[in-house]
C-alpha cells in the first residue's frame, strides 16, 4: 500500500511496502520499490531531490546517497542527515551510492534525484533543505505504526536509536514496525523536523562510511570496476592545442601481441569543452593494460601544431601587463563603487603591487578512467567517477541517441576530483571507442579506458594562469579609502555558452572582500588568449583573487607599520551584514572577524613581531563559510620549513565534525603543496610536465606535521566544506615567509621565487 505527502507545489514523497516487509520511501510505483535499485524523492521542478530510504525487516537501514563521493565525505554526511531525522541506529545504517537517477517522461529525461553534483561545497546545503524530510517521514510512519501496536497516542511515544519507546518503557524496534509502517495513511501535512536540541548524530563525529574498506584495500574505486571481458583502451593524444596528426605506424602497433585494433578519435565540432574528447587521438585496444601501452609506444604517433601556437607563461604575463597599461583596453568591469579616479588624486599614500600565478593541474590520485558496455540496439552502461552524473548523461545521450531508460550511469567512489571530474571528456572518449570498434573479436565486449599520469598532466582542464595588479589609496588616518584591482586570465568559462561580458565569473567573485569595506572600489577583468583547456579547480573562483588581495593587505599593513591582524580587524569594523550576490551571502563581518581572532589566538599571534620565525595570517569567505589560516614558518637551507598551520572555520551547523576536520586539513595541505611547488608550463606550444618528477607534490618537508583545526560552534544553516580550506592558505603562507625572510612573494610557485629573490 502506498501513500502521498504534499510537501509543496510539485513536491511529494511516496512510500510503500517493499520486499520482505520493508518500508521504502521515495518515488515510484510499488513494483519499482520492490526492486533492489534505489528510488528517490522528487522536488520542485526537479530542483530539490532526496535519495531513497529503506527500513528493512531485519532492522538494517539502507540510505542512498545521490551526490558522488570522491573523498569529500559526501556519502557519510548526507546519510547522517537522513539518519538523524529517522532516529536510526547508525551502526545499522548501510550507505549505498546512487547512480544517475533518470527515466523517460514524455520523451524527455526525468531526473528523479534532481541535482547530482559534488566537489563545489553545495551538497550539504542542498541536502539540508530536502533530505531531512525523507527521514522525518520515515520516523513519523514508524511512530504511527507503533501507536497502533501499543494502543497509545503517537505523542506519548518517542523514537531513539532505531526503536520506538513508550512512556511505560515498552520498546519496539524499527525491524518490527517496518511492514506495518508502510500501511499507515499519509499525513496531511509534512511531518515536523526535529529540534536541534534533539540531535544525536548531527554535530557528532563519524568516520567515513568507506574508511575501513579504504584502509584495508577492499574499497572499489572507479578504476577497479569492469564488466564482462573488457577490452583495455589507451589513447595517444595530440599534445598541441589545435594540432593535428602528422604520422603514426598503425601496422607496427597492431603487430604487438595482445593488440586488437587501432581507432582514430576526433573531437566533435561545436561542443563545449568537457563534453567531447579534448584532442585528436588514436586509441589502442588490447587484451590488457601492458599490451595496450606497448601498442601505443609502437604506434610512434607524431603530431604537428595548429596554425596558432599556444603561448608560454611569459608571453601571457607580458600581454596582461600591456593590457593594464593600455588606457584604450576595455575590460569587463566586475564591480565599481565610488570614484577611483577622484580618490587617486586625494590619497595621502598609495601602494601598487602585481601578483603572478601559474597554470595548475588537478593531479588526482586516481587518473580519469571509464568503463562502457554498449549494446548498439538496446542500451549502454557507463561506469565512471564523475562529479556530475547529469553532465555525463548529456554526453552519452548526445553521442548514442538512446532514450533515458536505455542509459545506465553508475558512479562508484572516485580517488579525488577537485573539479577535474566535472568535465566529461574521458567519458566521451570511452563512448567514442565503444561506438567505433568493429573488429568481430571485440565488437560485443565492453571497453575499459585508462589514462596514465602523463596523459593526466598533459590533458587536464587546468586552473588558469592569472596576473593581478592592485592599487590601494590610503588617507592620513591610515585607512584604505580606495582599492582598484585588475586581473587578467584565460577564462575557464570560454566556450561554455557564457556571454563574453560574464566570462569573469570563473575568475572573480564580484562582492568578494574587500568589496563593501572600501568606499571607492573597482574590480576589472581582462581576458587573455589561450587554447589550453581549463576548468573548475578546488576553490575557484575564490583561490587566485584571495592570494592577491590577502597578500596585498599584508603589504599595506607593513607599509603603514601596523599589526596585520589589527589592520584586518579594523577593515572589517563593527559586525554587520554586507550584501553578497554570490552563493552563501550575505557576509557577516563579525563571523569573519571571529575566525581571524581564533586563528591568531591558536598560533599565539602576540609574538608576531618578536618571533624569530615568521607568522602570517589571512582569511576568506567561501560559499557561505568563514575561514582563516595562521601559519608559522622558519627559514631553512632548502627555503623554508612550515612549523605550524592553523585553520579555523565557521561553516554554520556542522553535520560531521570529523569529516569537516579532514576536509580542512586536506584542503590546507593541498593549497600549501600547490603554492610551494606546482606549475604547469608550456614550451614550444605544448605542456612540459609528464609526471610527479616535474610536477612535484610536496612531501614531508617543508609541509607541517599536522594542520591544527578549530571548528566554530554555530546554529546557522550549514555550508559545504570540500573547497573552503584552500583560498586563504597560500596568502597566509606568503605573509609568513615575508616575516621570516623579508622577501615578499608575489609570484608562485613560492619556493622557486624565494630561491630567485634571496
Amino acid at each position: 500500500m502506498s501513500g502521498e505527502v504534499r510537501l509543496s507545489r510539485r513536491r511529494f514523497l511516496k512510500y510503500a511496502a517493499g520486499t520482505a516487509g520493508a518500508l521504502v520511501i521515495g518515488i515510484g510505483t510499488a513494483e519499482a520499490l520492490d526492486r533492489p535499485p534505489p528510488v528517490g524523492l522528487l522536488g520542485d521542478a526537479w530542483a530539490q531531490v532526496g535519495p531513497y530510504l529503506r527500513v528493512a525487516a531485519d532492522g538494517r537501514v539502507y540510505i542512498g546517497v545521490r551526490d558522488p563521493d570522491n573523498g569529500e565525505g559526501t556519502a557519510t554526511s548526507l546519510a547522517r542527515i537522513i539518519a538523524e531525522e529517522l532516529d536510526a541506529d547508525w551502526s545499522q545504517v548501510i550507505v549505498e551510492p546512487l547512480g544517475l537517477g533518470v527515466r523517460s517522461g514524455n520523451g524527455e529525461p526525468d531526473f528523479i534525484y534532481g541535482r547530482q553534483r559534488s566537489g563545489d561545497a553545495s551538497s550539504i546545503p542542498a541536502a539540508w533543505a530536502d533530505l531531512r524530510q525523507a527521514g522525518a517521514l520515515g520516523r513519523w510512519l514508524l511512530l504511527q505504526a507503533a501507536a497502533r501496536r501499543l494502543g497509545l497516542p503517537a505523542d506519548q511515544l518517542r523514537s531513539e536509536n532505531g526503536a520506538v519507546i513508550a512512556s511505560d518503557g515498552r520498546r519496539l524496534s524499527y525491524a518490527d514496525l517496518a511492514s506495518a509502517a508502510a500501511s499507515v495513511d499519509a499525513p496531511s501535512t509534512p511531518p515536523p523536523l526535529k529540534a536541534a536540541d534533539q540531535y544525536r548524530l548531527i554535530g557528532q563525529p563519524a568516520g567515513d562510511v568507506d574508511a575501513r574498506a579504504a584502509v584495508t584495500g577492499q574499497l572499489r574505486y572507479a578504476a577497479d570496476d569492469t564488466v564482462g571481458n573488457a577490452v583495455v583502451a589507451v589513447l595517444a593524444r595530440c599534445p598541441y592545442p589545435g594540432g593535428t596528426l602528422d604520422s603514426a605506424d598503425r601496422d607496427a602497433a597492431k603487430k604487438v601481441e595482445g593488440v586488437y585494433d587501432i581507432i582514430d578519435i576526433t573531437p566533435e565540432q561545436g561542443q563545449a569543452p568537457g563534453s567531447t574528447p579534448q584532442a585528436p587521438a588514436i586509441a589502442v585496444l588490447a587484451s590488457d593494460t601492458w599490451a595496450a601501452l606497448s601498442g601505443r609506444v609502437a604506434l610512434k604517433a607524431k603530431w604537428k601544431p595548429g596554425a596558432t601556437q599556444e603561448p608560454n607563461a611569459y608571453t601571457l604575463e607580458q600581454k596582461a601587463l600591456e593590457l593594464f597599461a593600455d588606457d584604450a583596453a576595455t575590460p569587463s568591469t566586475v564591480r565599481s563603487d565610488g570614484d577611483i579616479a577622484a580618490i587617486r588624486k586625494k590619497a595621502a599614500r598609495t601602494l601598487e603591487a602585481t601578483y603572478f600565478q601559474p597554470w595548475v593541474a588537478h593531479a588526482t590520485a586516481e587518473t580519469p578512467n571509464c568503463v562502457v558496455r554498449l549494446d548498439p540496439d538496446t542500451s549502454i552502461t557507463v561506469i565512471a567517477a564523475t562529479q556530475s552524473p547529469r553532465a555525463a548523461y548529456a554526453v552519452v545521450q548526445r553521442m548514442t541517441g538512446f532514450r533515458p531508460d536505455q542509459i545506465d550511469i553508475q558512479v562508484p567512489r572516485g580517488g579525488g576530483a577537485f573539479g577535474r571530474r566535472l568535465d566529461q571528456d574521458y567519458i566521451a572518449e570511452a563512448v567514442a571507442v565503444a561506438l567505433a570498434k568493429k573488429d568481430d573479436a571485440i565488437r560485443n565486449r565492453p571497453v575499459r579506458l585508462l589514462w596514465t599520469r602523463d596523459d593526466d598532466l598533459a590533458h587536464d582542464y587546468y586552473r588558469p594562469l592569472a596576473v593581478h595588479r592592485l592599487n590601494a589609496f590610503i588617507d592620513r588616518k591610515k585607512a584604505i579609502v580606495g582599492w582598484h584591482q585588475r586581473m587578467a586570465s584565460p577564462s575557464a568559462l570560454a566556450g561554455r555558452n557564457t556571454p563574453d561580458n560574464r566570462l569573469w565569473q570563473s575568475e572573480l567573485v564580484a562582492d568578494a572582500l574587500p568589496a563593501g569595506l572600501v568606499p571607492n572600489f573597482r574590480s576589472d577583468w581582462y581576458p587573455l588568449p589561450s587554447q589550453l583547456s581549463r576548468g573548475e579547480w578546488r576553490g575557484s573562483p575564490n583561490v587566485t583573487p584571495t592570494f592577491a588581495s590577502e597578500s596585498f593587505i599584508d603589504e599595506i599593513a607593513n607599509l603603514l607599520k601596523v599589526n596585520p591582524l589589527d589592520f584586518r580587524l579594523g577593515m572589517l569594523g563593527d559586525g554587520r551584514q554586507l550584501p553578497y550576490s554570490g552563493r552563501g551571502g550575505p557576509i557577516d563581518t563579525a563571523r569573519l572577524a571571529n575566525v581571524l581572532k581564533l586563528a591568531a589566538e591558536k598560533i599565539d599571534w602576540s609574538r608576531w613581531l618578536r618571533s624569530e620565525n615568521g607568522l602570517g595570517i589571512a582569511c576568506s569567505y567561501v560559499f557561505g563559510a568563514y575561514v582563516a589560516h595562521a601559519i608559522e614558518v622558519a627559514p631553512s637551507g632548502e627555503g623554508i620549513d612550515i612549523h605550524r598551520a592553523v585553520c579555523v572555520a565557521d561553516v554554520g551547523r556542522v553535520v560531521n565534525p570529523l569529516g569537516l576536520e579532514a576536509q580542512l586539513q586536506g584542503a590546507t595541505m593541498d593549497a600549501l603543496s600547490t603554492a610551494l611547488n606546482l606549475a604547469i608550463t608550456v614550451k614550444d606550444g605544448r605542456v612540459q610536465q609528464t609526471g610527479f618528477r616535474d610536477y612535484p607534490l610536496a612531501a614531508t618537508q617543508p609541509l607541517p606535521y599536522e594542520v591544527e583545526t578549530v571548528i566554530v560552534p554555530s546554529t546557522a544553516e550549514p555550508t559545504g566544506a570540500s573547497v573552503i580550506g584552500v583560498p586563504s592558505a597560500a596568502p597566509a603562507l606568503a605573509n609568513a615567509v615575508f616575516r621570516a625572510t623579508a622577501v615578499r612573494i608575489r609570484r608562485l610557485p613560492l619556493l622557486r621565487e624565494l630561491s630567485r629573490l634571496r
